[in-house]
C-alpha cells in the first residue's frame, strides 16, 4: 500500500507549522503566509536516509592546510580581518543605510590587492544601476580596469555566473535584494535570505572564493531582519558611526579565521574612506580654551587605546522633571553616573538638566569612560574647568568607588604620546598601591590615584 505525503501549512515568513490553514500566522502576525506544503512519512524519510550515506574521514588522515591571506592594502581593514581575507570564506558586512559598506566594498575590489593581475572581481548589485556604481566608481578615483558588473536578483543565476567566470572576489550588494525561486516569499524575508546565503556560502566553499555579502541594519539592530544571517557566515563585520559625522569604526564580531577584538577606524571623505592611524589626535579638539564640562578620556577599542574628549553640560532645569540626554553614551549609564554623583558625592543633581556628548560622533560602551563622564559633570556643575593636559581614565561603582580597568599600561602609553602630563586612574586595592602593578619610573606623565569620586572635587 502506497504510503500518502501528510500535509501541512507553514509560514513562509518565520516557518511556523500548523495543522490547518490560517489567515494570519499567530506567531509573527503576518497575513496571507501560510502555505500548504507536503510532509514525506517516517518510513519514506528512513529509506532517504540511509541511502544518503556516506563515509567519514578520520581527522588523522587529513593534513591542515595554511591558506594564504589575500593582503586588501587597506591596513585597518586587514587588522580587523585576522591579517587579510581567506580565500573561500564568506564575510558580512553590516551597517546603517548610508554609512559606507557600498563604498568600503569598491575601494576593496578596485585596490590593488586586485588589479595587478588579470584576474576579474565580480560586484553584484541588486539596488543600483552599472551607471550609477561606475558614477561612484569616478567620484572615488577607483581604479575599475579588473572589475566586472552584474545586475541581478536571482540568487541562482548569480551562483551560475560565479562559478562560470571563477572571480578572485565577488561582492553581493545588498543580500536582502535577492531572491530563491524556489521559496515563495517575498525577497528580504526570514527565508529568502537565510536560503540565498546559504547558496553563496556553498559556491564560496566550493571554488574557494572570497564573497563579501552586505546587509542593512534596521532600527533593531539586526542585520537585513534576520539575526540568523549571522551563523551562517565566517565573518561578520560591522561598519558604525553618525553618518552626519566622518569617521567610522569597523569591528568584527564574529571572525572564524581571527580575533574579533580588533577595531579599525576610518574617516569619511569626498574620495572615500580614509585610515585614520591616530586617532587620538583626530578625536581630540584642537582648540586649546579651558570650557567647564570638557574632559579627555583614555577609552579602548578592541586592543587599540585612543584618547576621546567627553562633553557635559549641566543646567538648572525649566521643567518639574529634570532632563538627561547622551551623544555617544549610553543614556541608561548617565542616569546611574548622575545617581552616584548626587548621593556619593553630595552634588544638587536633582533639579539639574545633564547633556552629555561624546566628541566625533562615535558611540562608547566602555565601562573606563565613567570615571571621565563624572569628572566632566562635576567640571559643568561647578563651572571650573580642567586642565588640557589632564586625562581620565576608570569605572565608577554604585558605592562611587573607582574600579580598575585592563590595560592600564596601554592606556598611559597612548596618553603620553599625545601630550598629556597627568592621568587619573583608579588606585589599586593592593598595599602595595598602583606601584605593585605599574612602575610609575617608566613613564614621564603623571599618575594620580583616586580611590572614590569624592577625591575628584579635591583636584582643584
Amino acid at each position: 500500500m502506497a504510503l500518502k505525503n501528510k500535509l501541512i501549512f507553514i509560514c513562509s515568513k518565520c516557518e511556523a507549522q500548523f495543522p490547518r490553514w490560517l489567515g494570519q500566522c499567530s506567531e509573527c502576525g503576518s497575513w496571507g503566509t501560510v502555505m500548504q506544503v507536503s510532509e514525506d512519512s517516517s518510513e519514506t524519510k528512513k529509506k532517504k536516509l540511509s541511502s544518503l550515506a556516506s563515509e567519514a574521514i578520520s581527522f588523522s588522515g587529513i593534513k591542515a592546510q595554511n591558506f594564504i591571506r589575500i593582503q586588501t592594502q587597506i591596513k585597518e581593514l586587514d587588522c580587523v580581518l585576522g591579517g587579510g581575507i581567506v580565500p573561500g570564506s564568506l564575510i558580512l558586512l553590516g551597517g546603517e543605510p548610508g554609512i559606507g559598506k557600498s563604498t568600503l566594498v569598491l575601494q576593496i575590489v578596485c585596490g590593488r590587492a586586485f588589479n595587478d593581475n588579470d584576474d576579474v572581481a565580480l560586484y553584484v548589485s541588486g539596488e543600483e544601476s552599472c551607471e550609477q556604481i561606475k558614477m561612484r566608481i569616478d567620484r572615488l578615483g577607483l581604479n575599475d580596469e579588473h572589475l566586472s558588473f552584474l545586475g541581478e536578483t536571482n540568487i541562482e543565476v548569480i551562483c551560475g555566473t560565479i562559478e562560470k567566470n571563477k572571480p578572485k572576489i565577488a561582492i553581493i550588494d545588498s543580500i536582502q535584494t535577492m531572491f530563491f525561486s524556489g521559496l515563495p516569499s517575498e525577497a528580504g524575508s526570514i527565508n529568502q535570505v537565510r536560503a540565498c546565503t546559504s547558496k553563496i556560502l556553498e559556491v564560496a566553499k566550493r571554488n574557494n572564493i572570497p564573497i563579501f555579502i552586505t546587509g542593512h541594519v534596521t532600527k533593531e539592530g539586526m542585520v537585513a531582519g534576520p539575526k540568523t544571517l549571522e551563523h551562517l557566515v565566517d565573518t561578520v563585520l560591522y561598519l558604525e558611526g553618525d553618518p552626519y559625522h566622518q569617521f567610522r569604526l569597523l569591528r568584527a564580531i564574529k571572525n572564524r579565521f581571527g580575533a574579533t577584538n580588533e577595531v579599525g577606524v576610518f574617516e569619511m571623505q569626498d574620495s572615500g574612506l580614509k585610515e585614520v592611524l591616530n586617532p587620538s589626535q583626530v578625536f581630540l579638539n584642537n582648540n586649546n580654551e579651558l570650557l567647564p564640562g570638557n574632559v579627555i578620556a583614555i577609552i579602548l577599542e578592541g586592543t587599540r587605546p585612543f584618547l576621546v574628549e567627553v562633553q557635559a553640560l549641566v543646567n538648572k532645569t525649566c521643567f518639574g522633571y529634570p532632563q538627561r540626554r547622551s551623544n555617544g553614551f549610553d543614556l541608561n549609564r548617565l542616569q546611574l553616573l548622575a545617581a552616584v554623583l548626587n548621593r556619593r558625592a553630595n552634588l544638587n543633581l536633582g533639579a539639574m538638566d545633564i547633556h552629555l556628548n561624546i566628541v566625533g560622533g562615535i558611540k562608547v560602551e566602555e565601562p573606563a569612560i565613567d570615571l571621565a563622564v563624572c569628572a566632566a559633570i562635576i567640571s559643568a556643575y561647578q563651572n571650573k574647568p580642567f586642565s588640557r593636559d589632564m586625562a581620565f581614565v576608570g569605572e565608577v561603582g554604585l558605592g562611587g568607588e573607582i574600579r580598575s580597568v585592563n590595560s592600564l599600561e596601554q592606556r598611559i602609553n597612548e596618553a603620553t604620546k599625545i601630550g598629556i602630563k597627568k592621568v587619573f586612574l583608579p588606585a589599586s586595592p593592593s598595599q602595595g598601591g598602583l606601584a605593585s602593578k605599574i612602575d610609575k619610573k617608566k613613564f614621564k606623565t603623571e599618575l594620580v590615584e583616586l580611590k572614590n569620586i569624592r577625591d575628584l572635587m579635591k583636584i582643584w
